[in-house]
């Protein structure tokens, strides 16, 4: 697994699924962790709002640049479709955060040629297996 995570920690541009302006969820605060160091992050959010300067895209379709990493901020239930749209689009990774686990979404991940982690967060992450 620390390898995967590192693998992914190293990426620059990371879409994060869910993320809005809602200060008070963890999107919020992980996504301004991963900018604070140097990642770009892309919002993707049916509503498609601007969030730490950076405009949001409504689906990870939608986004009109290659990403590296699709962050993950959704139910359990919902992350198999947005693991999908990650292969669809070309990601070369897919992290579910804390309590978000899919293994079928993860093996069709995994399968398709993606570095995926799943039930971990990169802000805690970072500390041991983040870029120095």
């Amino acid at each position: 697994m620390s390898e995967a995570v590192q693998t992914l920690l190293a990426m620059q541009t990371w879409a994060v699924v869910g993320l809005s302006q809602n200060r008070s969820r963890a999107a919020y605060d992980v996504a301004s962790f991963l900018q604070g160091n140097g990642k770009r992050i892309v919002p993707v959010h049916p509503s498609a709002c601007e969030v730490h300067g950076e405009p949001g895209y409504p689906s990870l379709a939608d986004i009109p640049f290659p990403v590296d990493v699709v962050d993950c901020f959704v139910r359990s239930e919902l992350v198999g479709a947005v693991v999908d749209q990650a292969v669809a689009i070309g990601a070369k990774g897919v992290w579910m955060q804390l309590g978000v686990i899919d293994h079928a979404a993860a093996r069709r991940a995994h399968d398709a040629g993606l570095v995926v982690v799943m039930d971990r967060c990169p802000k805690i992450d970072w500390w041991g297996f983040g870029p120095r």
